[in-house]
């Protein structure tokens, strides 16, 4: 296990988080939808680390995700559809001209991310991580519509 390498991809997930909602705020959405995605992917990291496993890859992270996460039973199967719905957004938010996100997209994802992270907070907790930065509570990272 990496505990100062899980905390700092447990900050750049905070951080990511805090980004997208500043831009939802902003309504750039498309840019919030990918900064909701790499909250989940830094996030997903970190759980990685638990198991002192490391990607350099988007479809890496995913791959490693189901394998030692969610095949193992250690986190729920609904969170590994999370990460990949978030990356499946993120990548019409970012290289698809057309695609124009609303208000309502750019919610939902940045929900879904904030209960990805906060999933995983949970689980780095009980695997006796001390997390540096405590999960931010606001409208925009509640488990509601």
């Amino acid at each position: 296990m990496k505990p100062r390498e899980i905390q700092f991809c447990w900050k750049r997930a905070i951080q990511s988080l805090k980004s997208a909602q500043v831009l939802h705020k902003m309504e750039c959405y498309e840019d919030s939808i990918s900064r909701s995605y790499y909250a989940t992917l830094y996030a997903a990291k970190a759980a990685l680390l638990v198991f002192d496993r490391s990607a350099s890859s988007h479809t890496a992270v995913r791959r490693l995700f189901g394998l030692y996460l969610i095949k193992t039973g250690e986190i729920e199967r609904e969170w590994s559809d999370i990460l990949f719905h978030e990356y499946d957004t993120r990548g019409m938010a970012d290289y698809d001209i057309a695609y124009i996100a609303d208000e309502e997209d750019a919610q939902d994802m940045l929900q879904a991310a904030a209960r990805f992270v906060r999933r995983i907070g949970r689980y780095l907790e009980m695997q006796g991580i001390d997390l540096p930065i405590p999960f931010p509570h606001n409208r925009y990272f509640s488990d509601g519509p």
